[in-house]
Formats: C-alpha cells, sequence, structure tokens
C-alpha cells in the first residue's frame, strides 16, 4: 500500500466515524460536553423591560427640565417589582435588572438627581428612553441559540441555562481503549531495566483524547506476542470502546505485529503509511464498530498522529461540524529552513511574538522523533508541504500552536 496524503488520511478517518448515542444529563455536568439537538429558548430574556442603571423610573417628559420635582410612590427591586402604573409628575425608586413599572420609559439616573423626602429632584436632565433594557433585548422564546454539534464552553453553558434549560441532550463521550506495546516498555514508576524505557505515550494520548471529549481507558502494555496483542485487543472490545488506539508496533519490523494481529481479529484495513514526518507508520481501520488507530511508538510520532487524526475523529464521533477544519495559522520563520522531500513535515519549533504580534516559529535543530523534551518544550509545529523550497528567516509560514 503506497502511502497516502495527510489529507486523505484525515478524509478516510473522519468518514469512518460513527456518531455516538445521545444522552440526557444535568446541565451542571454538561461544560465540555457536545449537544446532541438544537437547543432552544424556552423562555424571552429579558422578560419585561427592566432597569439597566439604579436610579428612578420616570416619565420622560417629566425629566427634561432642571429642577422638576417629582413625587417617589414605590420601589422597583430585582424580583420585587412595583405593580402599579406611575402618572405625570411621578416616580418609582429603581434598581438594576429590575421591572419598569407601567408607564414609566425613562429611567433617571440617581447621580443625576437629589432625593428629598418623597421627593427626587431632576440635577441633570435625562434622555427619554435611556437606560431602559427592552423585553427580549438579548433572546425570544423559541429562538434556536445554541447548535446541535457545539461543543459547551462556560459562555454557552451560561446561555442554555438562561434560556431555561436544566437539562441537556448531549452525545455520550466516546471510549477510547489505549493500549501500549513492546517488551522495552514499563509503567510509570515501575523499575526499567537496562533494556527497557518508561512508557508515556498512553498518558499523552489519554490527555488530548480528554482535551477532545471522549473517555480515555488505559489497557496497560502489550508485549510483543500476538497473545498478548490479542487479549488488549478483546480487553478493548469487552469495554465497549468506540476507538482502540494501539501505541508502536505499526511499522513492518520482526516486532512490529500490531497490524497482523488486528487483521487476525477481523480489522478492515484503510491505510497504514501516510507521507507525513513524524508519523508516517500509522495504522486505521475498523473491527466491527470500533475504529482503529494504530499510532506510532516514537512519542512525538505519536503526539502528532494523536492531535491531527484522533482528536478530529473524537469530535467527528459528537457530530462536530468542524472536527475536520484546518487548525493552522499564518507565522514567520524564525530561521532558514532546508528544502523539503515529499512528505508533508511538523517542525517542533519555538514560538515567539514580534512587535506587530505576528508569530515567530523558530524550528529546533534537532527534530528526532523520540525527543520528548523537545515536543514539550515546543509551542507550535510548523507545517511544510511536500517538496517545499528552502525558506530564509522572516518568510511566511504555516504552523500549529500547540
Amino acid at each position: 500500500m503506497s502511502l497516502i496524503s495527510v489529507e486523505e488520511a484525515l478524509a478516510r478517518v473522519l468518514a469512518s466515524a460513527n456518531r455516538i448515542d445521545a444522552e440526557t444529563i444535568s446541565i451542571n455536568d454538561a461544560y465540555g460536553r457536545t449537544l446532541a439537538e438544537n437547543v432552544q429558548a424556552k423562555r424571552t430574556q429579558p422578560p419585561f423591560h427592566s432597569s439597566a442603571m439604579d436610579g428612578y423610573a420616570v416619565r420622560g417628559e417629566d425629566v427634561q427640565q432642571k429642577g422638576n420635582a417629582l413625587n417617589i410612590i414605590g420601589e422597583s427591586a430585582a424580583g420585587h417589582g412595583f405593580d402599579q402604573p406611575i402618572g405625570t409628575m411621578q416616580a418609582v425608586r429603581i434598581f438594576t435588572g429590575a421591572p419598569v413599572p407601567e408607564g414609566a420609559d425613562t429611567i433617571l439616573l440617581q447621580e443625576n438627581a437629589t432625593r428629598i423626602d418623597d421627593q427626587v429632584v431632576v440635577d441633570i436632565p435625562e434622555v427619554k428612553g435611556r437606560h431602559i433594557r427592552k423585553i427580549g433585548l438579548d433572546f425570544s422564546e423559541g429562538n434556536v441559540l445554541l447548535a446541535e454539534g457545539h461543543r459547551l464552553n462556560e459562555r454557552s453553558l451560561a446561555l442554555a441555562a438562561a434560556m431555561g434549560h436544566g437539562t441537556l441532550s448531549v452525545y455520550r463521550k466516546p471510549k477510547v481503549a489505549i493500549l501500549a506495546t513492546g517488551d522495552e516498555l514499563v509503567l510509570p514508576g515501575e523499575h526499567a531495566s537496562q533494556d527497557q524505557i518508561v512508557a508515556s505515550n498512553h498518558l499523552t494520548v489519554a490527555a488530548l483524547v480528554n482535551l477532545a471529549g471522549g473517555e480515555a481507558i488505559q489497557l496497560g502494555i502489550a508485549g510483543d506476542s500476538f497473545l498478548a496483542l490479542e487479549r488488549g485487543i478483546l480487553a478493548a472490545e469487552a469495554e465497549g470502546a468506540d476507538v482502540l488506539v494501539t501505541l508502536g508496533g505499526a511499522s513492518v519490523g520482526d516486532h512490529d505485529l500490531v497490524q497482523n494481529a488486528l487483521t487476525r481479529r477481523g480489522m478492515e484495513l484503510s491505510f497504514w503509511r501516510i507521507a507525513m514526518r513524524p508519523g508516517k507508520p500509522l495504522i486505521h481501520g475498523k473491527l466491527g464498530p470500533m475504529a482503529i488507530l494504530g499510532l506510532p511508538g516514537n512519542p512525538v510520532s505519536s503526539y502528532v498522529c494523536a492531535r491531527l487524526f484522533l482528536m478530529p475523529l473524537i469530535r467527528a464521533m459528537q457530530g462536530d461540524p468542524d472536527a475536520g477544519r484546518d487548525l493552522s495559522e499564518p507565522a514567520v520563520l524564525g530561521c532558514a529552513v532546508r528544502p523539503n522531500d515529499k512528505r508533508q513535515d511538523y517542525l517542533r519549533a519555538s514560538l515567539t511574538i514580534d512587535s506587530d504580534g505576528l508569530p515567530i516559529a523558530t524550528p529546533y535543530e534537532l527534530q528526532d522523533s523520540s525527543m520528548i523534551r523537545v515536543c514539550a518544550e515546543a509551542g507550535a509545529l510548523v507545517l511544510r508541504n511536500p517538496n517545499a523550497p528552502a525558506q530564509n528567516a522572516g518568510e511566511k509560514c504555516r504552523i500549529i500552536r500547540l
């Protein structure tokens, strides 16, 4: 199977995404979840004409002259309105957010007036109609204000609450089983022999799963044997995983058994090599309803592939219409770069800002995909297209912020 482009690989991954079932949850638990249906306002906001300031509710024509004295006939506070109409040369003491009494059309600011016993005297005339929030200023009952596929942030969560919703229909979090592979790996905190290294990719991938709105399920480490890999695959199926992510063993070496193990189990292979660096040996397929992503074992390759393919897959499963959108943005190079070959490159780079506010991305000299420290320090990935020519410092480029 020949190398395919990053764009083609992402298109196939997104096309394979099964839509997750919906569930109804309390709005208290809905932050970060993705709406499974449009959300319609159950009420009008504000539901009445309300005061935008502290002062006095009056008729506009009564406060056009300095020195006019109006009789105060009551008070309107938030949650406790004044239920009688006001007439000529009458005023109601009013506070921010309180209902405007019938007959009033203007708020005389308290700092523009003087209260003397049960009267208020106009010190500075007020423009008729000022400082009143009209009924429905924000939204009206029946308005669709949040769309299916929207991921709830702190602002849209407040909007849903204001619309009158105590529960919301959201997509279930996709279950993503993570299986690290390789005899050379031990879990963090365990003793590593001279020939072993500490596993870290599973933590990176789990963090990205959570960031994309999924639920990470750690399956531990499978050794380099078909029996161990089969046990891991069976464990993912038993967990009801929507996605199985394997880490390592995706290449063609004698100990790279993952693809064969998955094929034996019945995986339908979509692709397994991409024209990109880092991350060429990436497996994608379906095993029944479960999506498969076999990420490379090198830490940077695993991380970049998880960002480019796993996170969009999780978002697509939750109905996000922008799951595959381009996340890159313009920047300038902080140093010269060599010509690129036929693979799309993602260079780890430091990130600073120039005097005009434009990002300056400076690729690190060493780009080995095993270097976790460089990846941890990087502020961005510099995108270089296949066969891109050499570029000098100061020339334009595209980056993905990390």
